[in-house]
């Protein structure tokens, strides 16, 4: 199986062509928060065979009414979770703390815009942003679940803008 994992989206229209062929050519989509708006939403959930979705803190009522705050799924037999942020998203001790808590095999996350897959007595999987990233290119993760194991990538996407930051970086290299 497929999984496409993105977050932090932010967006108040539709998503990118780019990111709909890449939802489209997944099993499984799961977006850990911040779409910002119900159109952005409806735009991922549309592309999408099947769609597992949490809220963030950037998102309208709306979607805050819409989606939970986390959830849990699972994938033969690999538990997986999915939230927007821990109570301190950056320190990945705490993100592995919450997922023993929630009892899952992998934490999807998002809200520090930026990718990262760890792996320790659990797997943590932070998509970064494919529209808005910080200190990284934009991003999302694709991870395979095949005989009962997962691996993934972090997957550059072209439908955002890269990292001021990076681009000065990249300026002066040399």
């Amino acid at each position: 199986m497929k999984i496409l994992a993105l977050s932090d989206t932010h967006l108040s229209c539709p998503l990118p062509r780019e990111l709909l062929e890449l939802v489209g050519k997944a099993d499984l989509v799961v977006h850990a928060g911040d779409f910002n708006t119900l159109e952005a939403y409806e735009s991922l959930k549309g592309g999408s065979k099947r769609l597992v979705a949490v809220h963030g803190n950037s998102d309208t009522p709306a979607l805050k009414d819409l989606l939970p705050e986390s959830e849990k799924f699972e994938v033969e037999g690999i538990r997986f979770g999915v939230v927007h942020t821990g109570k301190h998203t950056s320190d990945l001790t705490n993100m592995r703390y919450l997922a023993l808590e929630m009892g899952v095999d992998v934490l999807i996350f998002g809200h520090i815009h930026r990718p990262l897959i760890d792996q320790t007595d659990v797997l943590l999987v932070c998509p970064g942003s494919p529209t808005f990233p910080r200190m990284s290119d934009p991003s999302v993760v694709e991870l395979t679940v095949q005989n009962g194991k997962i691996s993934g990538s972090i997957e550059k996407v072209a439908s955002g803008d890269v990292c001021g930051y990076l681009t000065f970086a990249r300026s002066i290299k040399g």
